[in-house]
């Protein structure tokens, strides 16, 4: 496949993402967690949840796998009008063993403060508002197997940290807005090709010798939701002591990284479209790689459009289901601009094209299916160390075919 240039993914789809997003005035309930969220649970404690899991096969490799990709257990409690408790316990990849690649994690553990109808404050481990999918992750809110390229890795999917949210609406105006201020990211643990999904602390033994800012604001006008979003803080976790002794900015927001996203969705008949780009700023990249030889870029950008229709949007005999037939383009670049102490890595700088299928039987059971063509940049011969002697040539091109089911309740 020829480089896929454009924003070429803009033909058929239509996505379930759409009817459920938080409008000013109300929440949908399509879950007992948005029940409780939405102060109009039936019982004090709530039980909810969601997963999901998925056949891939991958073309270049000649391999095919199967994965239980998730399994989401919610236990939430209302307290009183004023106070509630929110968690999620999630279990990944099945099993948890020595070696193996399951992971046992809270996903949220927060409790929510009503200050008054329209204003509210979280405090504990929760999910920032930024980008379309990181509060709305549940399967049957995104098309295609896997969610969106650029919304795992350069916005990093149920990226969670802990700290504590002030979340509001406007009394005359559609307009949702936030702000947080979180424990910060680690620059030490950025990983080479993962953005920095890896810096994440996500609840665990998190430092507070750096801190970040979030921030978003929801414009809701006719069929369009536009927002944008911001993340600004400091990723060096060390005291000035150590940071010295490494040769690197000490403080709370020292070696700063910068997050910026906007987005646009729009929904009308039937016919639904996501369009969302990000950029990465990370100055002092230099530092890191001087202290971590960890290869880290000083700038990262990426974006994606997405089009889609329901096929039984006319259908008065499928009332309540859904077939979304879709197509996502994603782009992205993992160093954009580098540092002299960093080494280009062609592979980083992608482009995704994604068509499928989603069946919705009822609004919380999904049945997917899509392929999903692969282009990269050329592969550089000097971040390729003691390869394997069965090692299969890198190919800029590839295909993966998926099939997956999803859940929620």
């Amino acid at each position: 496949m020829k480089k896929i240039t454009g924003f070429l993914a803009f033909i058929i789809m239509a996505n379930s993402a759409l009817a459920q997003v938080r409008t000013p005035a109300q929440q949908l309930i399509m879950t007992n967690e948005d029940s409780l969220h939405a102060g109009v649970n039936k019982s004090k404690t709530v039980i909810s949840g969601y997963g999901s899991a998925f056949y891939q096969k991958n073309i270049n490799a000649k391999t095919a796998a199967m994965k239980l990709e998730r399994v989401v257990l919610f236990v939430g409690h209302q307290f009183n009008s004023k106070i509630s408790f929110f968690s999620e316990m999630e279990i990944e990849n099945a099993k948890v063993s020595g070696g193996g690649s399951g992971e046992i994690a809270m996903e949220q553990a927060y409790l929510k403060f009503n200050l008054n109808p329209r204003q509210y404050i979280t405090a504990g481990l929760f999910l920032p508002r930024i980008g379309l999918l990181n509060e709305n992750h549940l399967p049957a809110n995104f098309n295609g197997v896997e969610r969106p390229i650029v919304e795992t890795i350069l916005i990093p999917s149920t990226w969670r940290e802990l700290g504590v949210g002030f979340y509001g609406r406007s009394k005359k105006i559609p307009l949702n807005y936030n702000i947080a201020l979180l424990n910060g990211l680690s620059s030490a643990n950025f990983v080479h090709g993962t953005g920095i999904r890896e810096g994440r602390f996500e609840g665990s033994d998190a430092s507070a010798n750096n801190l970040a800012l979030t921030a978003a604001l929801q414009y809701y006008y006719k069929d369009f939701v536009f927002q944008v979003s911001g993340y600004a803080g400091g990723t060096n976790t060390l005291s000035k002591r150590a940071s010295d002794s490494l040769n690197l900015s000490s403080g709370v927001f020292s070696i700063p990284l910068y997050l910026g996203e906007a987005d646009v969705q729009w929904q009308k008949n039937g016919v639904a479209a996501k369009l969302l780009g990000t950029f990465i700023s990370m100055p002092d990249a230099n530092q890191v790689n001087s202290a971590y030889a960890n290869n880290v870029s000083n700038t990262m950008y990426g974006g994606y459009a997405e089009l889609a229709y329901n096929l039984l949007e006319k259908c008065k005999k499928s009332k309540g289901q859904q077939l979304n037939i879709f197509s996502r383009y994603e782009m992205l670049d993992l160093n954009a601009s580098i540092p002299g102490n960093a080494v280009y890595d062609g592979t980083e700088k992608q482009q995704h094209l994604i068509a499928g299928l989603s069946y919705l039987p009822i609004h919380n059971v999904v049945i997917k299916a899509d392929v999903r063509l692969v282009h990269t940049g050329e592969e550089n011969p000097a971040l390729v160390i003691n390869p394997s002697p069965v090692r299969i040539p890198y190919k800029q091109n590839n295909q993966l075919i998926n099939i997956g089911v999803g859940y929620s309740f």
